[in-house]
């Protein structure tokens, strides 16, 4: 496969390559935090199209999944970058005393949804009106918000097993789902394409699938991970605007349960919703986070009662490695 690199991404390539390549690859891990899906794309097309070898890296990475916890890990120092899932990750790091440092975001909006039958609700608010299904994680976190910041009641949530069938079986319900998984599942087994909330335009700044290292990783090895945080957002145009048939084939090597028409659905909810590039990331490129969002989701965190208020939660991320429009001329 031909390696697609912008002029200024081989300008950056050419400076890691002297930096750390030392005409040898360096071998590092990358733990995700699922099974392998459309949703780790970049990470997957890097790997196999040479990216992250151009500035001297040799990636493997290693899907997660019900029985593996990837974070724990990155703590003991088995693997070298983390595939983080939001922001709370990050600040729970920080309340914990743990040195996980998020240095990418690759999405600037949370894939998470609520999904509603057809007719039962026009708007996000509509929802306070159903039952909703939601799991024991996201009552603590972004229902918290709901409530806070919408009304939502606490008695109108119902636990949620990851089953749809009380869903599919119940127009007075609603459920949680990812944008790229429930509402294709929906049509496919219940025949109706359901009526999609994306908590993102509701309000729910965080970012989601960030890449994390420990605060020593950053400190002992800067080059490191600027190539792999500057691959990745490489792989990440790559995969959405380019030849991404050999990382499809990766991700299906190692997820047997993902096919083209569920990475195709995926891909095209991504760009539709501007999961990898809105806001931001249009004028700094993908990856970006920036003080002031991260800002934002912390306060309504605290209004919320999810986290504390006097969190150093800056300690939580850096800017360093991003924000610089590398790789912005690949997007079409």
């Amino acid at each position: 496969m031909t390696l697609k690199l912008s002029s200024l991404a081989l300008a950056a390539t050419l400076t890691a390559t002297s930096a750390i390549a030392g005409g040898h690859l360096t071998e590092v891990t990358f733990g995700s935090n699922w099974l392998a899906q459309a949703e780790h794309g970049g990470f997957y097309q890097s790997s196999v199209d040479g990216t992250y070898e151009a500035c001297g890296l040799k990636v493997s990475i290693i899907p997660g999944g019900p029985q593996v916890n990837n974070r724990a890990l990155l703590l003991a120092g088995r693997i070298d970058y983390h595939m983080g899932g939001d922001l709370l990750q990050a600040f729970n790091a920080v309340r914990e005393g743990i040195p996980v440092v998020a240095v990418a975001a690759s999405f600037q909006k949370h894939p998470q949804v609520i999904l509603a039958h057809p007719g039962q609700a026009e708007t996000f608010e509509d929802l306070k009106t159903l039952d909703l299904l939601i799991g024991d994680n996201g009552y603590q976190s972004y229902y918290q918000w709901m409530m806070a910041a919408y009304g939502f009641k606490a008695e109108k949530r119902q636990p949620y097993t990851f089953n749809p069938a009380p869903f599919l079986a119940d127009t007075s319900k609603g459920m949680q789902g990812y944008l790229s998984s429930e509402p294709y599942l929906v049509e496919k087994v219940g025949g109706f394409t359901p009526a999609v909330f994306l908590i993102a335009d509701a309000g729910y700044s965080t970012y989601a699938t960030t890449i994390e290292t420990m605060a020593a990783t950053i400190e002992s090895k800067p080059d490191e991970v600027k190539c792999f945080v500057e691959g990745s957002i490489l792989g990440w145009y790559n995969f959405l605007y380019g030849d991404n048939s050999a990382a499809r084939e990766k991700i299906k090597s190692d997820n047997p349960e993902m096919t083209d028409d569920k990475i195709d659905f995926a891909i095209e909810k991504m760009t539709e919703n501007g999961i990898v590039i809105s806001g931001d990331a249009e004028e700094l490129g993908i990856g970006v986070i920036t003080d002031a969002k991260v800002g934002d989701f912390y306060a309504k965190m605290v209004d919320a009662g999810v986290i504390e208020a006097d969190l150093d939660w800056q300690s939580a991320y850096t800017t360093e490695f991003v924000g610089k429009g590398l790789g912005m001329d690949l997007a079409k």
